[in-house]
């Protein structure tokens, strides 16, 4: 994702980081000329990590971290001119609301990654899943449909720019 948003131009540029635990594309964003960063994220532990990070790199200063669950924070988080949600769709029960009301907050590009909509992935989420209720973990992950996602962001003015595939993963970036 960070390739395909750097080939894109984020110089000058805001980012909404969703769920970015420690920071990876923040701090590879903000080298390559991003401005300022809204880190919003539901683990503190992540958020801790990332802001001892951020001190270490000098550029504390120019992130703003918010904890908690994006859907809940959403009316309080500004907009940005890029917005991404790395590995954090398949963490979240109803894709919708999280789709929308981020890209309702994007002013340029959208960076998105989940696992790909494919038998052999839903099975391992499944199994994976069902060893979570049978050690009483409450995480479960999700599969949703790449095509529902499609359909919401180009309903909300968005154009799909660039997609990669690995066996798992499919990274997309829109553009407005």
């Amino acid at each position: 994702m960070i390739h395909l948003l750097r080939r894109a131009g984020v110089e000058g540029g805001t980012l909404l980081d969703i769920g970015g635990g420690i920071g990876a594309i923040q701090y590879d964003l903000l080298e390559a000329g991003a401005r300022e960063v809204t880190a919003v994220d539901a683990s503190s532990a992540y958020q801790q990590a990332a802001r001892a990070e951020a001190e270490r790199r000098g550029v504390s200063a120019r992130i703003q971290f918010q904890l908690g669950d994006f859907v809940t924070l959403a009316p309080q988080v500004a907009a940005a001119d890029i917005v991404t949600l790395d590995r954090v769709v398949c963490c979240y029960p109803d894709m919708e609301p999280l789709v929308r009301l981020s890209a309702e907050r994007c002013r340029r590009l959208y960076g998105l990654s989940y696992p790909r909509y494919r038998w052999p992935v839903r099975a391992v989420v499944g199994i994976e899943n069902a060893f979570r209720r049978l050690f009483r973990n409450p995480f479960r992950s999700f599969v949703h449909s790449p095509v529902a996602m499609d359909r919401l962001l180009t309903a909300l003015g968005f154009t799909l720019q660039s997609k990669v595939r690995t066996f798992a993963w499919e990274i997309v970036v829109y553009v407005r």
